[in-house]
């Protein structure tokens, strides 16, 4: 399955030269061995290559050369059937196989990815869940150190969620935890990541973002959060600890931990606030604190 992954990688155009080439080998072979030996069946190959590596319709596309090349193959390799029509009947027969391994690979390979979605996100909220965010985590971590990119992440506590559940049933909770994210996915940049991390925890990750763009965006996030809870008449509001890395030489878990504790900081200072801190793992003696 790593290696069907691998080909979803691959440039369009090189994975179409490639079957191109191979279909003109497979039928020159057929067409050199003559009529007693079937190549029929390695037309899948490219076949299917095309349709995992790019889509349906180029899968489409190569079954169609790959029986339009057989049945040049199968005319001039010598052999005369009783009528010319066996030919096209043949071919027609041949191209009907091809598209059944076209339309049921490109059904399993979108099964697959539904699968994998479902596995990387949270089921309620569509948010990434916490497996997939550390693995998330950890390329940007990678990519801010090789690049010397500042990176900050967000830890974010919906303060009284509790008492939301206990007042109005966990489905009022529920559509809360879908909305926050809804929200946020409108925010935030298509690069940015949202995960939900804990019953009512999440994170943020936002690359190439440094301390100040940080204040800007949380600032905002605040803002746009408590408006979001008062029609609805949640008495909640949000902890949240930013944690800023500049120099790259954060680690995925000290990021993390640094993060939860300014959080925490923020909640033991009154909930309904923001903690800031840049680069250094251990709690500054007096973290910048935000209020809304």
């Amino acid at each position: 399955m790593e290696l069907l992954n691998e080909f979803t990688r691959w440039d369009r155009r090189f994975v179409l030269g490639i079957d191109l080439g191979l279909i003109m080998v497979i039928g020159l072979t057929d067409y050199l061995t003559g009529y007693e030996l079937a190549f029929s069946l390695f037309y899948v190959f490219p076949i299917a290559l095309t349709t995992w590596s790019t889509s349906r319709r180029y899968g489409t596309g190569v079954a169609l050369l790959s029986t339009l090349v057989w049945l040049a193959a199968d005319i001039q390799d010598g052999y005369r059937y009783s009528s010319l029509f066996i030919h096209y009947w043949n071919a027609g027969i041949r191209f009907g196989f091809f598209i059944i391994i076209v339309f049921l690979l490109n059904a399993f390979q979108k099964a697959h990815e539904h699968e994998i979605e479902l596995a990387r996100t949270d089921s309620l909220t569509g948010a990434a869940n916490s497996r997939h965010f550390q693995e998330l985590l950890r390329i940007e971590m990678s990519r801010s150190q090789r690049y010397h990119r500042p990176l900050t992440l967000v830890y974010l506590d919906v303060d009284n969620f509790k008492a939301l559940n206990d007042t109005f049933g966990h489905s009022a909770g529920d559509e809360a935890l879908t909305t926050i994210v809804n929200y946020l996915k409108t925010r935030l940049r298509r690069s940015d990541v949202i995960a939900r991390l804990g019953g009512d925890e999440f994170a943020l990750l936002l690359a190439e973002t440094d301390e100040r763009a940080a204040r800007s965006v949380v600032s905002k996030l605040q803002q746009g959060l408590a408006e979001l809870s008062q029609p609805r008449h949640w008495k909640i509001s949000f902890s949240i600890g930013v944690l800023t890395c500049n120099d790259g030489l954060c680690t995925p878990d000290q990021i993390v931990s640094a993060a939860d504790r300014l959080m925490y900081t923020a909640k033991q200072g009154g909930k309904n606030a923001a903690v800031f801190h840049t680069d250094k793992y251990a709690l500054p003696s007096k973290p910048f604190l935000a209020t809304h």
